[in-house]
């Protein structure tokens, strides 16, 4: 008998997510320790630039750290619910 929790969640809605709120794709993809990761490094890194970056760098330079690490996360997640979505797909054809 196959159980509704075993159904991987819908991909766009893992990016969705992951768009809104940095680290909730990770959680809903099952993976709770790499979303904190993630945040733990945009955080770090954005704090890292936002000390180092010249006066005169844009708000989004200043955070670019942060920014990169973000749009990684956002890809991690997306990428992640694509592959379990495709093998749970296979598997239950």
């Amino acid at each position: 008998m196959k159980r509704l929790s075993d159904h991987p969640p819908n991909p766009y809605l893992v990016l969705a997510s992951a768009i809104i709120l940095p680290g909730t794709g990770q959680v809903l993809n099952r993976q709770p320790f790499r979303g904190l990761l993630f945040l733990f490094f945009m955080f770090l890194l954005g704090g890292y630039t936002l000390k180092t970056a010249a006066p005169d760098v844009s708000l989004l330079g200043k955070f670019a750290g942060g920014v990169f690490v973000y749009a990684m996360a956002i890809f991690d997640a997306y990428r992640h619910a694509r592959i379990r979505h495709a093998v749970w797909r296979y598997r239950n054809g």
